[in-house]
């Protein structure tokens, strides 16, 4: 039986923990963070609403088979490697745009770079822990 505590507080977990994973994925420029440790606690905000609600429930939630996430992920860390060659720079520079966003900072290839490895690390943990989850039962 499940704990209706767990239960409760999870459901209000889940959003809390995937702010502030965002939080950190956006900090990671400037401060300690980035995509791999934000993609960590968004994964363990899924695991933890698992874990109180049911696999099946958090797969119904992410809506997409963790899987899905890598190849995104790995694509959009790709064109952002590859978005400076169209300018003339080498593969992987960081190139920034001149306009200040609130609260980001400079919009740049290295933010999209730390997002798909945001998506990676997500995919592979909920996919590594989702089976091992689902092997056990």
């Amino acid at each position: 039986m499940k704990s209706i505590i767990l239960k409760t507080a999870s459901n209000y977990l889940l959003p809390l923990l995937l702010l502030f994973a965002v939080f950190i994925l956006l900090r990671g420029h400037y401060k300690p963070g980035g995509g791999f440790v934000g993609g960590l606690i968004a994964s363990i905000a899924f695991v933890l609403h698992s874990f109180a609600n049911g696999l099946q429930n958090t797969r119904k939630l992410l809506r997409y088979p963790p899987g899905a996430f890598i190849p995104v992920g790995l694509a959009i860390s790709l064109l952002s490697g590859l978005a400076p060659m169209l300018i003339g720079k080498p593969f992987m520079s960081g190139e920034w745009l001149s306009v200040q966003v609130p609260i980001i900072g400079l919009i740049g290839t290295p933010l999209f770079f730390d997002i798909g490895v945001f998506f990676v690390v997500i995919g592979v943990t909920l996919t590594i822990l989702f089976t091992i989850s689902e092997s056990i039962l």
